[in-house]
């Protein structure tokens, strides 16, 4: 069975910014932190995965808030 590339967005620490981890072909990769949806495109990019859909409808799970949440008050 193929494996499926898994991108998860962390809910926002408390030092700010939300944790990027990608599982794919059977390892985890940590990204580091964005603190914009435009640094989870970078990330994404720089792991060789572009033009990602960064809404809520895409292959992206948001945790603890979507593409809007980037402060801890908003959740």
């Amino acid at each position: 069975m193929a494996d499926q590339t898994e991108i998860v967005i962390h809910p926002v620490s408390p030092q700010g910014g939300r944790k990027v981890t990608v599982h794919a072909l059977g390892v985890d990769a940590d990204l580091g932190r964005a603190f914009t949806p435009g640094d989870v495109a970078e990330s994404l990019r720089r792991a060789g995965l572009e033009d990602v859909d960064l809404s809520e409808d895409g292959p992206i799970s948001w945790q603890g808030g979507g593409p809007e949440v980037w402060a801890s008050d908003k959740i």
